[in-house]
């Protein structure tokens, strides 16, 4: 019986994914393991790996199409095996089949960036040229340019067809995709009743638009959901980190190779016992009741080109320093490069985003959905503070706490706060 290929859930809350390329051509021979098809979800892009060996056929999916979780896309049948009575081959293309003496096209190598941005808008990057060795997203955007036909409007494949359900005109909108084009986030839930009138376009000093990735479009939608509905509230500790900068320099490894410790690392370690001693800043709001998590899962707020990324380090309250340095480490070089997978984002409880390496005194972040709070962490520095009634230089630093109001009052927030602020000026108490 022929194998189904199927659109995989590639996270817990996901919907669907988008098809950003096959791997394989339709009639191509596979083996079971063999990268098939490249899929992306909110937070990565993954390669899908082929569920069975033999020839790819029945394909019904495009690169840039948005495919509901579970649904078939395509076979992989062995040799003499037959489909379904209800699949035929090609069954959705237009296209008629190539011979079989026309060798398939050769998969021309791309940036992330450009692989994206071409599934967004339907390109097929063969047809895009380049004078590098891979496609770059400037080559993207000039074909792009070269490709619209005059008078017909740029947009992705699911904002026509949102425009299409919802009787929406595609060239009253402004797109905030490459090139203006319209993306599915653009378009309204209905037709306006009134159209706007339009603007003005200056004559000089227009802004230029920046291309936005699917990460971006994904960050802002969430982030936006988070604001709008989440209660926020925030508190605020100045703490003396002499002692953290003390411990740090006492654990830190001599060797070459060995992975450098991190305020973050510390800091990570210590929210983490302040979350298991105060489980219900460890918890979530959901459906009307508090739902308090049974790990203590740390998320690191990762900014990358394209976007935020919050891997996560698993119960963090059970790791030596060391382990978490190790794991940290490994999560920001694989970010770094794409090379992140969706089990590295899942299960996260709470989460941790510093900004003091880049000379940040303070910041209110925004919680990060499901969560119930998120630590914002400032830079340390020289201040003059009390001290034992007399003016002294201290090493400072601020935390500020973002909370959800549903999920956590002010005194247990404050309460939580109270015990990772004394850890990080006395660490034995860690111990």
């Amino acid at each position: 019986m022929p194998k189904e290929v199927i659109m995989p859930a590639l996270g817990m809350a996901q919907d669907e994914g988008v098809l950003l390329r096959w791997l394989k051509r339709e009639g191509e021979m596979v083996e079971a393991g063999e990268p098939l098809m490249e899929v992306a979800t909110d937070k990565v892009d993954v390669q899908v790996e082929a569920p069975a060996s033999g020839v790819l056929t029945a394909v019904t999916a495009q690169e840039g199409d948005e495919i509901p979780v579970g649904q078939v896309i395509g076979f992989i049948a062995a040799e003499g095996e037959e489909l379904p009575p209800s699949v035929s081959p090609n069954r959705t293309s237009d296209k008629p089949a190539e011979s079989a003496e026309t060798p398939p096209p050769e998969t021309r190598a791309s940036s992330p960036v450009a692989a994206r941005m071409a599934a967004e808008h339907g390109i097929d990057l063969s047809e895009v040229s380049t004078s590098g060795e891979r496609i770059s997203k400037e080559d993207v955007e000039a074909h792009l340019r070269s490709a619209v036909p005059v008078g017909r409007v740029l947009a992705s494949p699911k904002a026509r067809r949102l425009a299409r359900e919802r009787g929406v005109d595609l060239a009253a909108l402004n797109g905030s995709g490459p090139e203006g084009a319209v993306l599915a986030a653009d378009v309204p839930l209905e037709a306006p009743t009134v159209p706007s009138a339009p603007q003005p376009v200056p004559a000089i000093g227009q802004p230029e638009q920046q291309p936005v990735s699917r990460m971006w479009q994904i960050m802002a939608q969430r982030l936006t959901e988070s604001w709008n509905s989440v209660p926020h509230f925030y508190l605020v500790r100045e703490v003396d980190a002499g002692q953290l900068m003390n411990w740090r320099d006492l654990i830190s490894p001599d060797g070459e190779g060995a992975v450098k410790i991190t305020f973050t690392d510390l800091l990570t370690k210590l929210a983490a016992l302040s979350l298991a001693a105060y489980p219900r800043v460890n918890s979530f709001w959901q459906d009307g009741a508090i739902m308090t998590n049974p790990d203590v899962n740390i998320g690191l707020a990762v900014a990358v080109e394209e976007g935020l990324l919050v891997p996560v380090v698993r119960n963090a309250d059970r790791l030596r320093v060391e382990e978490i340095a190790t794991c940290r480490a490994d999560l920001v070089s694989r970010a770094s490069t794409g090379a992140l997978q969706p089990n590295d984002f899942a299960g996260g409880t709470f989460t941790i985003s510093n900004l003091g390496m880049y000379g940040v005194d303070a910041f209110n972040a925004i919680v990060n959905p499901p969560q119930a709070a998120i630590l914002a962490v400032g830079r340390i520095a020289e201040r003059v503070v009390a001290l034992n009634g007399q003016p002294a230089v201290r090493p400072m630093m601020t935390l500020t706490l973002s909370c959800d109001h549903r999920a956590v009052d002010g005194v247990r927030a404050a309460q939580f706060l109270e015990a990772l602020v004394g850890m990080i000026e006395e660490p034995l108490r860690a111990l």
